[in-house]
């Protein structure tokens, strides 16, 4: 990756959730990039691996990825992929990113009802916290070697500005993971495990043109000083930032804006 030592994570293990396109495909593949080796989540399918995650990819680098699917919106989603996440290591994991979530649609408010919330729920919260939950002790033993470990989760601009109509749900599952994030941090330091969140604004990928229209991008684009949407490459660099220690090492419990200026804290 453009600006990053290319051995920056060797010799590291990395997990990657919701890595199949998108924002995770990128991260996912960044972190091939810079050494490490990488067990990427890809999704309920592997359908979108080939043209994502594996797209331009060395020999080398797929040798690196693992990659495993799992359903995230189940009740045990979390702990069934931690099980394929274990059975795959040493015991120890150097870096977790918790990048698997969605809005599953534009519900308003007067409609929320118990199937839209635990939708949402299950999947943005429910699985991220059962799944870093299972890969604690991991986690811990990599805070054991050089540099520690590290924890980097995704939220979103939404959970500070509340999203736009219908997002109520998706905003406020992501304000959950920002304020976990926090706790998390201050807990595990001990561990040597940072814990940093990266908040993507409008970032043009599957998620946007699956849930805004074109002219709503359009006006938003215009709005944003930058006058330009995201890409999956603008989010990238935050979370390999986030992840080293030897970039990162003395920043935990942050969460990272990466937006064109949409927001300024």
């Amino acid at each position: 990756m453009i600006g990053f030592d290319p051995a920056l994570f060797s010799g590291k293990t990395v997990v990657v959730t919701g890595a199949g396109r998108g924002i995770g495909a990128a991260v996912a593949r960044g972190f091939l990039r810079t050494g490490a080796r990488v067990i990427a989540h890809a999704g309920r399918t592997l359908d979108h691996a080939e043209d994502g995650v594996l797209s331009g990819l060395s020999d080398d680098e797929r040798g690196r990825l693992d990659l495993l699917i799992a359903d995230l919106g189940t009740r045990d989603g979390g702990e069934k992929l931690a099980g394929s996440i274990l059975a795959k290591l040493d015991g120890r994991l150097d870096g977790l990113v918790n990048n698997a979530g969605t809005m599953i649609g534009r519900i308003p408010a007067a409609e929320v009802d118990a199937e839209a919330f635990d939708a949402v729920v299950d999947l943005n919260v429910r699985s991220v916290v059962a799944l870093t939950t299972a890969l604690l002790p991991a986690l811990k033993e990599g805070g054991k070697a050089e540099g520690g470990a590290a924890i980097v989760n995704t939220s979103s601009i939404s959970a500070i500005v509340g999203g736009s109509p219908g997002s109520s749900l998706y905003s406020s599952s992501k304000a959950f993971i920002s304020t976990w994030t926090r706790a998390l941090a201050r807990e595990l330091a001990p561990d040597h495990i940072r814990v940093n969140a990266v908040s993507p604004g409008t970032i043009m990928t599957d998620f946007h043109r699956r849930y805004s229209s074109p002219e709503k991008l359009e006006a938003t684009a215009a709005a944003i000083p930058m006058k330009r949407l995201g890409t999956a490459e603008d989010c990238a660099p935050a979370y390999l930032f986030l992840s080293s220690a030897r970039l990162s090492g003395y920043m935990t419990g942050q969460v990272i804006e990466v937006n064109g200026g949409q927001f300024m804290g």
